[in-house]
């Protein structure tokens, strides 16, 4: 559980400032973008198929990154930009000194308030994979769509399970962020089994049952086993393919490139020996013809 201190070394005592259910807690390098964040979640406090959330939210913003692994503890993973912790309602993020790959921190603040919504209606009934594509799709991340159109191994290799993708968030950078993609283009895949409710059906029978497979069930009219099958086979023909037939173009034009100045070569070499067989030729022919007198 992370604690925040009453002063960091060298800085003055932390603020706070609060917007309806939400209490952000920052020290003064970080006032703008604690009032950037609070603004859009107060804009929109609504997540798609859940009722409004109730709860108060405490966002504590980081004024370093030493402080933020100090604060999220020893289970933080090397690539996380923010932390949520649905047991305490809290939310974890880096400050204005965070690196350029923390993301855009108002896309940011909206994945994790979705943890935190996800949580206060389902407490711990949804798996890794369920919680991270959830925060993904409600957080529109569209853009996790762009790694697997790049990702060569889902044609030469095939499609995880999606217990094999729960595996691979703690699998390092590489993995984890294809995890977080596989994740999204799974929820959102469910959520587009029913285009007039999208997942509202589908939370209140998986609240009600206890039992994700028995909400897909309910609400889809298919097995958990079912989707899933699904989903690896039309993700492995969309993205998967295109990944391989953009790696196979990238191939052959690497392979143009190479072979290219050798043909270019070739042909003038063809081009010059021509040119002088033909000159030889002309050169025959115009020759005058031999002497017959000195021939005898």
């Amino acid at each position: 559980m992370m604690s925040l201190p009453a002063v960091v070394s060298g800085q003055l005592a932390p603020e706070r400032l609060d917007r309806g259910r939400f209490t952000a807690v920052f020290y003064p390098g970080d006032a703008l973008l604690a009032r950037s964040l609070l603004a859009r979640a107060m804009s929109n406090d609504t997540f798609p198929g859940l009722p409004r959330p109730r709860e108060r939210v405490l966002i504590a913003i980081a004024p370093d990154h030493k402080r933020f692994v100090e604060w999220a503890g020893p289970q933080a993973p090397e690539w996380g930009a923010a932390l949520a912790f649905p047991e305490s309602h809290r939310i974890l993020m880096q400050g204005h000194t965070a690196a350029t790959d923390a993301g855009n921190p108002l896309e940011v603040i909206r994945h994790e308030l979705a943890h935190l919504a996800l949580h206060e209606y389902l407490g711990d009934l949804p798996p890794r994979w369920f919680d991270e594509g959830y925060a993904g799709y409600a957080a529109g991340e569209w853009d996790r769509d762009d790694f697997l159109t790049a990702n060569v191994a889902l044609a030469l290799h095939g499609m995880p399970t999606l217990d094999e993708v729960d595996d691979d968030f703690s699998g390092g950078t590489t993995r984890a962020t294809e995890a977080y993609a596989l994740a999204y283009r799974a929820v959102a895949e469910l959520a587009a089994l029913d285009p007039e409710r999208g997942l509202s059906l589908f939370f209140a029978d998986w609240k009600q049952t206890g039992s994700l497979d028995q909400g897909v069930r309910r609400a889809f009219g298919m097995t958990l086993a079912g989707f899933e099958h699904r989903w690896r086979d039309s993700t492995r023909r969309r993205y998967g393919g295109l990944a391989l037939f953009g790696d196979l173009g990238l191939a052959a034009l690497i392979c143009l490139l190479v072979i290219a100045p050798f043909y270019l070569a070739r042909r003038k070499h063809d081009r010059e020996r021509m040119a002088e067989l033909e000159a030889a030729d002309r050169a025959e022919e115009e020759a005058p013809p031999p002497d017959p007198q000195g021939m005898m």
